[in-house]
C-alpha cells in the first residue's frame, strides 16, 4: 500500500519553530521528488517548497524563502520542513506530495504520484 502521511504540525506563536515531517512507503522513495504544499481556507493551493530526489535542487516559495528549510533523508522515507520564524499568514492546511518529476512538482503539484492528507499548522498573533 502506497501512504505519505504528515506530521507535526499545531499551534504555535508567531515568531516561533515547527518542524514538519512526512513519511512514505509503499513506493521507492529515492526515485521520488518530494515537496510540500498548503492551503488556507478560501485560498488557492500553493508550493511551498520542493526537493529533488536526491537532495541536490530545492525550490522555495518567496514568502517562505530564508525562514523555511527543506530535507529529507532518503534511508528513512522521510521528508521534512523546518519552519522558522513564523507568521499568522502561514497558518494554513500542509500537505506533502511526491511525484517522479520534479519540475512538474515546483509547478503545481503531483501529476502521477501521492498526496498525503494534510497536517493543519495554525500561527497565533
Amino acid at each position: 500500500q502506497v501512504q505519505v502521511v504528515e506530521s507535526g504540525g499545531g499551534l504555535v506563536q508567531a515568531g516561533g519553530s515547527v518542524r514538519l515531517s512526512c513519511t512514505a512507503s509503499g513506493f521507492s522513495f529515492d526515485d521520488y521528488a518530494m515537496g510540500w504544499f498548503r492551503q488556507a481556507p478560501g485560498k488557492e493551493r500553493e508550493g511551498v517548497s520542493c526537493i529533488s530526489w536526491s537532495g541536490s535542487e530545492t525550490y522555495y516559495a518567496d514568502s517562505v524563502k530564508g525562514r523555511f528549510t527543506i530535507s529529507r533523508d532518503n534511508a528513512k522515507n522521510t521528508l521534512y520542513l523546518q519552519m522558522n520564524s513564523l507568521k499568522p499568514e502561514d497558518t494554513a492546511m500542509y500537505y506533502c506530495a511526491a511525484d517522479r518529476d520534479y519540475f512538474a512538482l515546483v509547478a503545481g503539484g503531483p501529476q502521477f504520484g501521492y498526496w498525503g492528507r494534510g497536517t493543519q499548522v495554525t500561527v497565533s498573533s
